[in-house]
């Protein structure tokens, strides 16, 4: 008899490195596939691994091997820890996303790191991890993997947004899910709140308070990202290769900083959205958060830009992943070929047992 249930742990790290994202989440596949959040909550860096994640995109090979393990050994002791607390029994997997620290698709190259069979061992529990790499060696992107979770799970709305470390969006075109990268978001304007001795901006005041630097809007919509067609993706490498360069000549005043690449990310976001206010747009991710930059949002759309509960709105990336990992359990395709650019659908990850 086939399998309905699953209950599972989903685990994320973003590039914006605020933490870990752990849930423990129930799916039924009956006619449809329903979830359900049983517990959530997140890990936040200590400054030891904000540093060494943060650097890990200039080591060479040899380095990102060490930090490999390094980071394997971490998050399973973390990942321990949360099943031990929380008393957690009958779980089929751990389904973990691990930490991007190079993501190079134009290359066939992409590195989560924490994906190593030592996650298993440590544990003690079964691991389905390491999402992107097949989907980038069959001609993907390797990213965004959201959109079938988006699919299937929140088919009521017509795009959903991720405001995290990137901005991505996925919606239904001509029958076929699509969904792309859109913009920088947290890996920049936290890179700023962090010169003024902040995490990050809180609720986007400090933006709020700034004025339009009308050259740097204007530079920041000017570039080549933004008029390529998917499938496309970002990484860190473009940030610091691109942005960073070009906001620097800029940035004696950070507050004008954070409020022109704020109104920025909502020009571009506004230009891969409808403009209708029957059009509704699930919010998630960190930048959910920073009032300023939804009330942009809003000033630039008439879609409903709609925020879900605090519990989604952290955990939604990590509850995708599970998902994902409950679709390679049944050995049913979770990445998509209209969305990732790669030669076919697939059913990608890899299993390691305890």
């Amino acid at each position: 008899m086939e399998k309905k249930q699953y209950q599972l742990l989903g685990v994320m790290s973003g590039t914006s490195l605020d933490g870990i994202d752990i849930i423990e989440a129930r799916f039924h596949f009956n006619s449809g596939t329903s979830y359900k959040i049983l517990h959530g909550t997140t890990i936040p860096y200590d400054e030891f691994w904000k540093k060494k994640l943060s650097s890990a995109v200039n080591m060479d090979e040899q380095e990102l091997q060490h930090l490999n393990f390094e980071y394997t050994r971490y998050l399973g002791n973390v990942l321990k820890q949360f099943i031990d607390e929380n008393g957690l029994h009958g779980l089929d997997a751990i389904c973990s996303h691990g930490h991007t620290v190079k993501h190079e698709p134009q290359n066939k190259y992409t590195l989560q790191i924490g994906n190593l069979k030592e996650l298993a061992k440590i544990t003690g529990q079964k691991v389905v991890c390491d999402f992107r790499v097949q989907d980038v060696q069959l001609g993907g992107q390797g990213a965004p993997l959201v959109a079938i979770g988006d699919k299937l799970l929140f088919s009521e709305y017509d795009y959903c947004l991720n405001l995290g470390g990137f901005a991505n969006i996925s919606t239904e075109e001509k029958n076929r899910r699509i969904a792309y990268d859109i913009c920088a978001v947290n890996t920049v304007l936290n890179y700023y709140a962090h010169k003024l001795g902040l995490e990050y901006d809180e609720g986007g005041k400090i933006a709020a308070s700034g004025k339009i630097i009308e050259e740097l809007y204007g530079k920041l919509n000017s570039m080549r990202f933004y008029i390529e067609k998917p499938p496309k993706s970002l990484g860190i490498e473009w940030v610091n290769r691109e942005i960073l360069p070009l906001i620097s000549q800029y940035e004696e005043n950070i507050p004008d900083v954070l409020h022109t690449y704020i109104k920025h990310i909502a020009f571009q976001i506004s230009e891969e959205v409808e403009n209708s206010s029957e059009v509704k747009v699930l919010v998630t991710g960190g930048g959910a958060f920073n009032d300023f930059l939804i009330t942009e949002l809003g000033k630039k759309s008439s879609a409903q830009f709609v925020l879900p509960s605090a519990e989604l709105i952290n955990f939604k990336e990590a509850l995708i992943f599970a998902f994902l990992g409950a679709l390679k359990l049944r050995g049913e395709n979770n990445i998509l070929k209209s969305v990732t650019g790669a030669e076919k659908d697939h059913s990608s990850g890899v299993i390691f047992n305890p």
